[in-house]
């Protein structure tokens, strides 16, 4: 799954759960925040790391000429 579609499903999620007519509890906000943090912390490191592969590539790149 990319990171994409989890960011995708989890806005799809939080839109239902906004717009319902009866309102949601606390305890349902609660687990669509946690939901988010976990998809969060799952996708930050490799994204993270492979924007430092990028900038190193580039500066590289720009040392050598």
């Amino acid at each position: 799954m990319h990171i994409e579609d989890s960011i995708r499903s989890a806005y799809v999620k939080v839109q239902v759960m906004v717009s319902a007519r009866e309102g949601a509890s606390g305890i349902e906000y609660a687990i669509v925040a946690a939901m988010c943090a976990a998809v969060i912390g799952i996708f930050m490191t490799p994204i993270s790391d492979r924007v430092k592969v990028l900038f190193n590539l580039i500066e590289t790149s720009l040392l050598s000429t």
